[in-house]
This record gives C-alpha cells, sequence and structure tokens, in this order.
C-alpha cells in the first residue's frame, strides 16, 4: 500500500537534491512568491510534447532570446515561429503556440491564467499543459500526468493491464498521490524519477526513493510495466519530390496549403503521397505533370525515407537544373512559390523531410 503522505516526503526530499537543471525551472524548495516564470512554463511543456528534454533545451533557449515573452511572440508573424520551431517536429504545435500567445495577450492582457477552464479555452492547451502549468507555474494541487509518471504510477500500484486501458485508473492513482504542499515540485519530482531512475527498459530500483513503496519492486515485475500493447505497423506512403535548382544556387520551394500536415511550412513540390508507388517504383506520366516546371529531369539514385506519427514516407527525387529565367508553370501555384539560395535555407521553416530532399538531391 502506498502511503500518500510517506511518499511525496521521501520523493521531495529525493527531489531537493537530485533535481535536473533545466533553463525553465528555479530551485527546488523555493518558496512563494518565488515562482516560474508562466511563459517559460508554457513555452517548455508545448515543446516537450513528444520530444525529449534534450532535443527541447536548444529550442527553448532560442526562442527566448528571440521573443523573451509572451508579447514579443504575439506581435510576430506566425512564419517566423514556423522558422524557429523547423526541425522540432510536429508543427501544429508551433501554430498553436503563436495563436496562443496572440490570444494571452489580447484576452488576458498578457498574463497567463491560473484557472483550469480558462487555460484549457487557450489553443494547443489540452488537460496535461493546464495541469501543468497550474502546478508548476502557480503552486496548484492540480495532477500532471505525462508518460513517466504513468510508469511510475503503474508500478507503484503494480498495475498489469495494458496502458491504453488503466489511463483513468492511473490519472486517479496520481491525484491520489499529490500532496497539497509543493505541488508543482512535486510534479517534477515524478517526471525526473521517471526519467533518470524509474526508465521504461532498466529501472535503477536500488536507487529510487520509492523502492519501500513500490508493489512491482516486491513482485519483481517493475521492468514489465507498463504493460503495452503491441504496435500496429505503419503503413508505407510513396511520393516524388521536384528538385529545382536555379543556376544562382536557389532552391524552388512552395508554402503547404494552410491546413493539414506540415500546413504552412515551406516544401520541395512534389505529387501526392499515395499508399501504392507508381509501376517500378519509377515516375509515372501523371508524376512528370506535377512538375513545377518546365525542364530537364533526371532521376537521382535511391529514395529518401522519413516516418511521421502515423505512417512511412518514402520518396523518389527528380533534379533539374535551370536557368534565371526559369518560372514556376501555373499549376505549380507559383503565388506560394519563392526562390531561396542554399545559403539562406537554414533560416527557413523547412521540416526536417524537405531538409532531406534537398540533401539528398544536392549530395
Amino acid at each position: 500500500m502506498v502511503e500518500n503522505a510517506q511518499h511525496a516526503k521521501q520523493l521531495l526530499g529525493w527531489y531537493d537534491q537530485h533535481a535536473r537543471e533545466l533553463p525553465w525551472r528555479i530551485a527546488p524548495g523555493a518558496a512563494a512568491p518565488i515562482r516560474p516564470d508562466p511563459y517559460h512554463i508554457w513555452l517548455s511543456e508545448i515543446m516537450l510534447q513528444q520530444t525529449v528534454v534534450k532535443a527541447v533545451i536548444p529550442y527553448f533557449e532560442t526562442f527566448l532570446q528571440q521573443w523573451p515573452s509572451v508579447f514579443e511572440m504575439a506581435a510576430c508573424e506566425q512564419e517566423e515561429v514556423l522558422k524557429r520551431w523547423a526541425g522540432l517536429g510536429y508543427y501544429a504545435r508551433a501554430r498553436n503556440l503563436h495563436a496562443c500567445a496572440r490570444e494571452i495577450v489580447s484576452k488576458h492582457d498578457g498574463r497567463f491564467p491560473s484557472g483550469e477552464k480558462a487555460l484549457l479555452a487557450l489553443p494547443g492547451i489540452g488537460p496535461y499543459t493546464a495541469s501543468a502549468i497550474r502546478a508548476i507555474a502557480f503552486d496548484q494541487n492540480a495532477t500532471v500526468v505525462d508518460g513517466n509518471v504513468e510508469r511510475v504510477v503503474a508500478r507503484l500500484f503494480a498495475l498489469k493491464k495494458p496502458l491504453r486501458d488503466i489511463k483513468a485508473v492511473l490519472k486517479q492513482k496520481a491525484g491520489q498521490l499529490t500532496p497539497d504542499k509543493r505541488p508543482g515540485d512535486y510534479a517534477q519530482a515524478m517526471m525526473d524519477l521517471g526519467a533518470t531512475i524509474c526508465t521504461p527498459a532498466s529501472p535503477k530500483c536500488s536507487s529510487c526513493p520509492l523502492t519501500s513503496h513500490c508493489v512491482a519492486h516486491r513482485q519483481d515485475c517493475a521492468a514489465s510495466l507498463p504493460v503495452r500493447a503491441p504496435k500496429k505497423p505503419k503503413p508505407v506512403r510513396y511520393g516524388m519530390a521536384f528538385l529545382v535548382l536555379r543556376s544562382d544556387g536557389a532552391v524552388l520551394l512552395r508554402q503547404r496549403s494552410e491546413k493539414g500536415l506540415l500546413a504552412k511550412m515551406l516544401e520541395v513540390p512534389a505529387t501526392s503521397w499515395c499508399v501504392k508507388p507508381s509501376p517500378n517504383h519509377q515516375a509515372s506520366v501523371s508524376d512528370e505533370e506535377a512538375a513545377p516546371v518546365r525542364a530537364d529531369w533526371h532521376g537521382v539514385r535511391g529514395v529518401v525515407l522519413h516516418t511521421f506519427t502515423h505512417f512511412h514516407l518514402q520518396l523518389e527525387v527528380k533534379l533539374a537544373r535551370v536557368g534565371m529565367d526559369c518560372a514556376p508553370l501555373a499549376g505549380a501555384d507559383p503565388e506560394r512559390c519563392r526562390w531561396v539560395l542554399q545559403a539562406d535555407l537554414a533560416e527557413q521553416a523547412l521540416p526536417g523531410i524537405m531538409r532531406k530532399i534537398i540533401a539528398h538531391g544536392i549530395d
């Protein structure tokens, strides 16, 4: 049986000694009114969705340099946020980030609300992020449950059903454990414990402050929990990308539509991504008709592979070198097209798959 008060005391004592130093945190145990900046907590939590801490830190620091407060972010254009976000993935987060900043400034005078209902009304903020902001930034008794916390709780109580079937139970158990005092530090302590000690494959039970409370440890089954259902194989989609290099070294790029995957990001013009490839993985007549300019196209050896959340993507690449007078065809939607010098590509809102295509074609 997990004893709530003793469990929290031991975990917070461990956190005071072993808390990770992260740029959006303050020192553990800091008393009110010294609290983390809600802007920092919001920004970090949005970035940390589906992304590991190590990858997030440089992006977080870059964003703060560019936009020190929510006012500066709200005042910029969305494309600027997408440019800085490029490479971090899951780009809907960046679009929601900008929309949320504007709502906080326009509807809340630039101050983050502390109430659950008001937070949930903001773009891109769901139950988890709202709880994280309330607990960490405002020290409210809110239960924060991410993947790390789910794993810790599943092991503490030795919950042996598939993870997808016990989400509500995990949230309930985690809520029962959340203390009234220092809930923000407690939330971060649970996340740190899962990230550094109670890890997925090889939990370091001998170093865990909660070993005496852990039912899974007593039953010697911690490493097997939580139980995960077998993953369904991801489908594979196929397509062809058209890489156009102008004589001055510029690359033809096009802004994607306002909705759907990679919305408003820049792309290398391409066919649609279909489940069935063209015969023998070679370009079909319809593929050639999708070319953005009239040119002599040459196939680039090999394919570009990329994995999204729900599917794998395999792209052939066609390359054309053109003169300065080359212009996109009407079917390529010229108003959304632009020429970008290779030296300036790093500053563009280019997702990882598009950078792969360019590197594949140029190399």
